[in-house]
């Protein structure tokens, strides 16, 4: 009988170490495309202790430099950030972070009200995947679910990516057991140049109203903010594409002044930023490379610090030593990228003159 046991717990255990093994090997790495599906797991990381956390889609995790941030100011702060991460990811999001840290300040870009119902079951997964297992995440999923999504795929992803085996490349034996890290505090370095150009025309709406879903979590937001002494800043970037209309700017204005929140349209202080979009995008004025965020992330950084009284930390070794090291892989990764782009340059040019 004993033996009978051991012998159907040893089944019962290779079976799961088979399930999963294939489970991890059959899901992407993330490592050499769509790198931002790493982006939510690598705040898990980071070892916590931000006074700002950033929230919202490419409108923040290419637009804000913590580095700089840091360097200027002395502030520490993550940016959790995923391609179309609407409103409800945000909010939950924002309960995952307070199950580890409690910032100061959470900053959320409101890009994303303009979507009341769930839009992309692939966007889903690139938020979604990466976060810890808990009740903010049965929550995200829950709320985030297009039609002909099920549960199951997102407990067993093996069920998702089971025709995937097609694609297994030796990035996937190479990242099996760690991931790459694919950017600094949640901010992905560009340092290519795009200048803005020809916007395409967006035909006007019928109704700019935002809708009642998104409402509610931005009521959520503010409430939870409030309930933890956290002062929620809510932010547009200073981006050309997609347009911001001003039917949006008046409601997030009335939302703001009604909850006495801070907002603010970078839109409407781009020269005293100093940005020029000639130079400081790297998508046509999608967003911003790594230069003009340095510049976005000095202007607020001293908005942070003045208006909202966040402390300069720069004097605390323990965290000096920690963010100094992140500020060299900072500056390291600009110039591995700018030899990379001198490089290329100077193949394109071969082959032209040749």
């Amino acid at each position: 009988m004993r033996l009978t046991i051991v012998k159907i717990t040893v089944a019962v255990l290779s079976f799961m170490l088979l399930f999963f093994g294939l489970q991890q090997l059959l899901m992407p790495k993330y490592a050499t495309q769509t790198l931002e599906g790493n982006l939510i797991r690598e705040y898990y990381g980071s070892g916590f202790g931000h006074d700002v956390i950033f929230l919202g889609d490419c409108e923040v995790y290419h637009n804000f430099s913590p580095i700089t941030l840091w360097e200027e100011y002395g502030i520490t702060s993550f940016i959790r950030g995923t391609p179309q991460q609407l409103i409800w990811k945000s909010y939950y999001l924002f309960e995952d972070v307070l199950r580890f840290e409690t910032p100061r300040v959470v900053v959320y870009n409101v890009l994303s009200m303009q979507y009341n119902e769930p839009q992309s079951r692939y966007y889903n997964r690139l938020t979604l995947d990466g976060m810890r297992w808990g009740m903010p995440k049965l929550r995200a999923i829950s709320a985030s679910m297009t039609d002909g999504e099920d549960w199951l795929s997102y407990f067993l992803p093996l069920f998702r990516f089971k025709d995937r085996w097609r694609e297994i490349g030796m990035e996937d034996f190479r990242y099996f057991f760690r991931r790459p890290l694919v950017s600094l505090n949640g901010f992905m370095i560009r340092t290519e140049v795009m200048p803005a150009g020809w916007q395409p025309m967006i035909p006007p709406q019928g109704d700019y109203r935002f809708g009642d879903k998104a409402y509610e979590y931005l009521e959520k937001m503010a409430r939870l903010a409030a309930d933890h002494g956290i002062e929620l800043v809510l932010v547009k970037a200073p981006t050309l594409f997609p347009p911001w209309p001003d039917q949006w700017d008046a409601q997030i204005t009335d939302f703001a002044e009604k909850h006495g929140l801070l907002y603010i349209n970078f839109l409407n202080y781009i020269d005293e930023i100093g940005l020029d979009y000639d130079y400081h995008t790297f998508s046509a004025g999608l967003d911003l490379n790594v230069f003009g965020a340095e510049l976005l992330a000095r202007y607020f950084g001293g908005i942070l610090q003045n208006d909202l009284g966040l402390p300069d930390r720069r004097g605390e070794a323990a965290t000096a030593e920690r963010w100094d090291e992140l500020a060299a892989l900072y500056r390291h990764t600009i110039a591995r990228q700018l030899d990379e782009l001198e490089r290329y340059k100077r193949i394109q040019n071969f082959h032209i003159e040749w």
